[in-house]
């Protein structure tokens, strides 16, 4: 998870090496969710058929594939496979890798709750894309050779992690099946409050796919903050206060869970906005920090809300529809805020962004609470 996100401090070299903007850096990003999102409905349910390490082996390897790419090449055309490439392994990884965190778990302490599995899933999940930009960027800035050695290290670091689950008891046992996607499917008496917790994940998506591909720009051509170190730690940042507000709400209530994490992302959308008419570097990372807790809280919430409507039977269906909803939003958003930037300031561009996020949340909030 680490690795998805750790090309994020590293675009503005990118961008200075073969003189592209902000809209093809938003383009690269949306490959990635393209690519996580056509893995998700394709490959990401097939361990419950095959078994869970013969699709988390393959996809750290496929992800590996990808850090080959970046190492070789660095056009434009070469990072939009190498980001889409990425984004199969990691749709492929992330259900598969939750649902063998929890079987294992449960194994190893039979009866128990399986809360500790989730914060564990939670960490590595949020936390892992946090930690990307982090280490990339401080590579970016203090190793030297900025476009190798991050690569190189994640190369390392996944192959190791490939070893150790090739160690790891496989939980699941193999079947016969006849292959089909995954499907979406949610009651139609509980369609309204489910297409209200995927418009709220679209909008929390979207500021987390914000933080992974344009906010080095504006922390650059705005407040005039040029270090990778820093672009790294502000993206850092505003993953693990989502992964911070996960645990913490943990064991709160669906309403104080969904109250927190929207107001928070609320405050927070409005001081990022603020911070970049200033500008202020300061109000830009409280900015992130409160609307990446509230994003991660509210997410939670909106989950907890899909899986209360769902059937038994389809919960996986209904929750592949809001992970479709999400990386949606981790995508489209952005993209348009790329191509405004093609035509307005970044500063603009940016309060358009704030604009139509706050008017998703507050025409699906009263819904939500609703429901909880």
């Amino acid at each position: 998870m680490a690795f998805s996100a750790a090309p994020a401090p590293l675009y503005v070299l990118y961008q200075a090496k073969d003189g592209f903007g902000p809209f093809t850096v938003t383009l690269i990003f949306a490959a990635y969710a393209l690519g996580v999102i056509a893995s998700l409905f394709l490959a990401g349910h097939i361990s419950d058929w095959t078994g869970r390490r013969r699709v988390l082996i393959p996809a750290v390897l496929i992800n590996v594939l990808a850090g080959v790419m970046f190492l070789a090449w660095s056009s434009v055309p070469v990072l939009l496979v190498a980001r889409f490439v990425s984004g199969i392994s990691i749709g492929m990884l992330t259900a598969t890798a939750t649902a063998h965190l929890t079987e294992l778990h449960l194994a190893a302490r039979p009866g128990a709750s399986r809360t500790r599995a989730d914060l564990v899933a939670t960490a590595a999940n949020l936390g892992g894309i946090g930690l990307g930009p982090l280490v990339s960027g401080l590579l970016a800035q203090y190793a030297g050779d900025p476009l190798h050695v991050p690569y190189l290290v994640f190369q390392a670091l996944m192959l190791i992690g490939a070893a150790g689950v090739m160690l790891a008891p496989e939980t699941v046992e193999r079947t016969r099946f006849r292959y089909r996607p995954q499907r979406v499917s949610v009651p139609r008496a509980a369609r309204g409050r489910f297409y209200a917790a995927g418009a709220a994940a679209l909008a929390q998506f979207a500021v987390f796919g914000l933080f992974t591909s344009l906010a080095p720009a504006f922390l650059a051509n705005v407040l005039h903050q040029h270090s990778h170190a820093l672009a790294g730690v502000t993206a850092f940042a505003v993953f693990a206060a989502g992964a911070t507000g996960q645990i913490l709400l943990a064991r709160a209530g669906l309403r104080r869970q969904l109250g927190y994490g929207l107001g928070f992302l609320v405050v927070g959308i409005v001081a990022l906005t603020v911070a970049v008419q200033l500008p202020s570097l300061a109000l830009f990372l409280v900015g992130g920090v409160l609307a990446g807790g509230g994003a991660g809280a509210a997410f939670k919430g909106c989950v907890s809300i899909v899986l209360s409507v769902a059937p038994p039977e389809g919960r996986g269906e209904a929750l592949a529809g809001l992970f479709l909803a999400a990386y949606v939003g981790l995508a489209v958003p952005v993209v348009a805020l790329g191509l405004a930037t093609q035509l307005v300031s970044l500063q603009v561009a940016l309060a358009g962004f704030a604009v139509v996020l706050l008017a998703i949340l507050g025409l699906v909030g009263r819904r939500l609470f609703a429901a909880a």
